[in-house]
């Protein structure tokens, strides 16, 4: 008979002003924008019937600002782990998407993520082994059937469900994580399962908006 082990709400960070037009990396003081406050404030309320077991965060302020709704609703302490820190981007942080495009070292990294470092930042390879790590001291602390909520960054989390599907980190990009979306890992004694990608309030915004009512 398996045995259920923890169960992870794996959380993307809300909007902020960078989301889709530069690299805001580890850059101190990037903060949620009106819309994200918003979107924390909605997750808080979908979470609000979950037990939660624990909450954590990275430590950066955008993924803080998304965890403390809902660490308010549930009366928890948001820990942060730096295993759930954004990507370290070395000299691409604070580069808008526009000059990085630019670069062929920007379009190696972004079809060939399993071999590339970042000049003067992280390779995958240390990004994957980082968050499965916290990942894997979290269901330690927090052993099943427990259900624990972890705000991070797109990447980061893409890397981890990547790593659960067993899909190659050279094609992550085709997992679409929208910022304060929530996906669902399950750990399991034989091996994790992902019961839920990308879970949304409301339609995502590359989907047209219909002309008829």
């Amino acid at each position: 008979m398996w045995l259920t082990m923890t169960t992870f709400l794996l959380i993307r960070h809300g909007l902020c002003d960078a989301v889709g037009q530069s690299i805001a990396g580890r850059s101190p003081g990037v903060y949620l924008n009106q819309a994200g406050k918003k979107q924390a404030a909605r997750l808080a309320e979908r979470l609000a019937d979950l037990a939660l077991a624990g909450l954590y965060s990275s430590p950066l302020e955008r993924a803080l600002e998304t965890a403390h709704p809902i660490a308010v609703r549930h009366a928890l302490q948001i820990q942060t782990l730096q295993g759930l820190n954004e990507i370290d981007f070395g000299e691409w942080t604070g580069k808008s998407l526009a000059d990085l495009d630019q670069l062929s070292g920007w379009q190696t990294f972004n079809s060939f993520r399993s071999g590339s470092r970042i000049p003067g930042g992280e390779n995958m390879a240390e990004v994957l082994a980082r968050a499965v790590g916290e990942i894997d001291r979290l269901g330690q602390l927090h052993p099943g059937p427990g259900l624990v909520a972890v705000v991070s960054h797109g990447e980061v989390l893409r890397t981890l469900l990547a790593h659960a599907l067993g899909i190659s980190l050279d094609l992550m990009q085709r997992l679409e994580l929208s910022p304060a979306s929530i996906s669902i890992l399950r750990m399991e004694n034989h091996g994790p399962q992902v019961l839920l990608l990308n879970s949304i309030d409301g339609w995502p915004s590359y989907f047209p908006a219909s002309k008829s009512r």
